[in-house]
C-alpha cells in the first residue's frame, strides 16, 4: 500500500492573535514529529496551502499564506495550492496521487471543521483509505450565529465523530508515531 501524508494549511495566518480560542495547543509539535517520522521512513509528504482569491480574504495576505516555521516543505516535497476548502478542487492532487499509486492518505492540519474535513471527505469519496490524526488537527471556536461561540473542543469532537468510520479511521499522533518506530 502506497501512502502519503497530507499536511493541510499549516500557515502563519492561523497564529493570528485575533482568532477565536482554539484547541490542541500541542498540535503543531505533534505534526512536526509525524512529519519527521514520515521523512525518516521515506514516505511521501504533500503540503497543502490555502490562497484566497478575494482581496478581503484573510488568506490573501502574503504573510498569512506563508507556512508556519518548521512546516516549510523540504526538497522533493510537493505543494498544492488551493483556493477553496478541498485540496482536490482546482488542483491536480488527485491525478498526482493516482499517478504515484498512492491509495492511503494520513491527514492532519488546520482547521478540522473546514479544509481538513472537506479534504478527508473528498479523499474517501475518491476511494482513498484515509487516516485522520485528530490530535494533530486544529479547531477554532465557531460562531453559532446568535452571538455566542461554540467551544473549539465541542466543534472538534463533533467533526471527529462525523468523520470517524464513515470517511476516515481516526487515530492519535501517538498511534501514528508507534507505527513508524
Amino acid at each position: 500500500m502506497a501512502e502519503a501524508l497530507l499536511v493541510v494549511d499549516v500557515q502563519r495566518g492561523f497564529l493570528h492573535p485575533q482568532l477565536p480560542a482554539r484547541n490542541n495547543d500541542g498540535a503543531e509539535e505533534k505534526m512536526q514529529k509525524i512529519m519527521e517520522a514520515f521523512r525518516r521512513s521515506g514516505r511521501e509528504i504533500i503540503h497543502i496551502q490555502h490562497r484566497g482569491t478575494d482581496p478581503s480574504s484573510f488568506f490573501y495576505d502574503e504573510e498569512n499564506i506563508r507556512f508556519q516555521a518548521g512546516f516549510e516543505p523540504h526538497a522533493g516535497e510537493r505543494v498544492f495550492t488551493k483556493n477553496v476548502n478541498s485540496a482536490f478542487i482546482g488542483t491536480n492532487l488527485l491525478a498526482y496521487l493516482r499517478e504515484r499509486g498512492i491509495d492511503r492518505l494520513t491527514v492532519m492540519g488546520c482547521t478540522l471543521p473546514h479544509c481538513v474535513s472537506t479534504t478527508v471527505r473528498m479523499a474517501a469519496n475518491y476511494g482513498f483509505q484515509v487516516v485522520l490524526v485528530e490530535d494533530a488537527c486544529v479547531t477554532f471556536a465557531l460562531s453559532d450565529g446568535a452571538g455566542d461561540f461554540l467551544s473549539p473542543e465541542m466543534v472538534h469532537l463533533y467533526n471527529v465523530a462525523a468523520l470517524r468510520d464513515e470517511f476516515a479511521t481516526v487515530v492519535s499522533a501517538q498511534q501514528v508515531l508507534e507505527e513508524y518506530i
